[in-house]
């Protein structure tokens, strides 16, 4: 429930990125203030207003057929965590921020330090290590919300240090509704389209699920390969936002069309090699997670080594779509690559991985080869929208 709330919202801080790329890019220090206070602004109210829901999060889980006990346990985690909404949504909001001053590194260094700090504090909360109390799942909660407040103390305190000619925090009780409309009308469509994909992927473990076990745990291994890889791709994606927004503040078609190529070519050579890792060894991929004494180790191994090697394929189409759509973010085009991308998981990669499992027998690679077909879809749909329309900008007068 909360990682599904969080990717809607995440959306209005993802659109912080283009437009103060853009505004800064035309050394419009205002516009970028305007722009990042609007979208700190909304990542609150957006808090706020989903917060609601969870303080009745029991009997909302029973009411969809959870056990009672099952509903109770997670009423308890979601009743601390959710207290940790706000400050994520604004982590990402002031990393998006950092992120199109290109300010990466210190992102980077934060980033693996609170992971860090993260796994010592649920260490020392969930079992009561280090004189800590024995906290179980409530624990992982706390220790969830404390890093989470941490993170933005660390980056409020970055940016007042490291930039303060952006005066980021100034007259920021100031409303400013052009600008949250904008960020507003650019961010929702972002945030569904993370929920379509994310949506996209969950359906597929539950459509493995009906398979058998071994076939989902098979897919769960695949799946952390695939998204171990991906991590690159979505840096390329956010540098792609950055130098689009960029090139559209100085109104640079040329630019623009430069930074695209660069983007889609970095991320296709990446994309080569790690398909044909996962093409050449993936035996020993999967084997990595699966114990020894694994009973159905041989069979989730043949099963996993398919799986993987699709893999491979989908690492060259979801690495062109996620780039193209950072690259459609960076000048402002996000509603109609929302529904493109949208009706390719949902209308095509779906729909073809049911088809291909279940009425042509194909199994869990029919999922795979569904998925890859969507994505392959969005990746056409997004590629046609970005080189035939929004490349194109009218240059700066004078």
């Amino acid at each position: 429930m909360f990682f599904v709330v969080f990717i809607v919202g995440a959306g209005f801080a993802q659109a912080i990125t283009p437009l103060v790329a853009a505004a800064n890019e035309q050394n419009d220090q205002v516009q970028v203030r305007r722009v990042t206070r609007m979208g700190l602004w909304l990542s609150i109210l957006y808090g706020v207003i989903v917060m609601l829901p969870f303080f009745w999060a029991e009997d909302i889980l029973i009411a969809i057929g959870q056990a009672p006990i099952v509903a109770a346990e997670a009423h308890l985690y979601l009743q601390i965590v959710i207290w940790g909404m706000i400050p994520t949504l604004l982590v990402m909001a002031l990393k998006s921020f950092l992120v199109a001053l290109e300010h990466t590194a210190f992102i980077l260094w934060a980033t693996v330090g609170t992971a860090v700090l993260n796994g010592l504090v649920n260490y020392a909360l969930i079992f009561g290590n280090w004189g800590a109390p024995e906290l179980g799942i409530e624990g992982a909660a706390i220790a969830s919300v404390m890093v989470n407040l941490l993170s933005v103390a660390l980056l409020v305190g970055y940016i007042r240090r490291k930039l303060p000619r952006y005066e980021l925090f100034r007259n920021f009780h100031r409303p400013d509704s052009e600008i949250m409309r904008r960020v507003y009308l650019l961010g929702w469509p972002i945030g569904l389209t993370s929920l379509a994909e994310g949506g996209l992927f969950s359906a597929s473990a539950i459509m493995m699920g009906w398979i058998g076990p071994i076939e989902l745990a098979a897919h769960g291994i695949a799946i952390q390969l695939a998204s171990l890889t991906f991590m690159v791709h979505i840096g390329f994606s956010q540098a792609a936002t950055v130098r689009a927004g960029r090139a559209l503040g100085r109104r640079d078609e040329q630019g623009l069309r430069r930074g695209g190529i660069t983007a889609i070519g970095l991320s296709a050579i990446y994309a080569a090699v790690t398909s044909a890792i996962f093409l050449l060894i993936p035996g020993l991929l999967v084997s990595v997670f699966i114990d020894p004494a694994e009973p159905d180790r041989l069979r989730l191994i043949e099963i996993g080594v398919l799986l993987v090697m699709i893999a491979g394929l989908f690492q060259l189409v979801d690495g062109l779509q996620v780039v193209v759509l950072g690259l459609l973010r960076g000048v402002q085009d996000t509603t109609v690559p929302m529904v493109m991308a949208a009706f390719s998981y949902w209308g095509v990669g779906l729909p073809a991985s049911y088809l291909l499992a279940f009425h042509w027998g194909l199994g869990g690679v029919g999922i795979w080869l569904g998925l890859v077909l969507g994505l392959l879809v969005a990746a056409m749909l997004l590629m046609s929208r970005f080189w035939g329309r929004s490349v194109r900008i009218t240059p700066a007068q004078g």
